[in-house]
């Protein structure tokens, strides 16, 4: 469990590059209302997409889903309810990736034009 805590620990610093933001020129009262807003977990985000992509080509290449699945749980623990708005992102992808696993396993497969 160790191990788990040092990833998420390395995970949160890395997510602290995508709320970065240049604010020089914003007042004190500016910076404290932009801090004060609730963001979107980017990891959740891309679970989301990859989830997307798992339910489209999952069916054909079952290591997708599966990748998803993996990213998803590693993840999750980055989700912090006090700056984050909520974690749908993530069940959302985990939820397209398990269809997109489901339907390998029974054979079903889409039909994209």
């Amino acid at each position: 469990m160790g191990e788990y805590k040092r990833l998420v620990t390395l995970l949160n610093r890395f997510k602290q590059m995508f709320y970065y933001y240049d604010d020089e020129d914003f007042s004190p009262s500016e910076k404290k209302y932009i801090d004060n807003i609730k963001k979107t977990n980017p990891y959740g985000l891309l679970v989301l997409i990859f989830g997307g992509v798992s339910f489209t080509f999952g069916p054909q290449y079952v290591i997708l889903p599966i990748a998803t699945l993996t990213i998803a749980i590693l993840t999750l623990g980055t989700f912090d309810k006090e700056k984050e708005d909520n974690p749908w992102t993530f069940m959302l992808g985990s939820i397209l990736s398990l269809i997109g696993l489901y339907m390998y396993i029974v054979g079903a497969v889409h039909i994209l034009i």
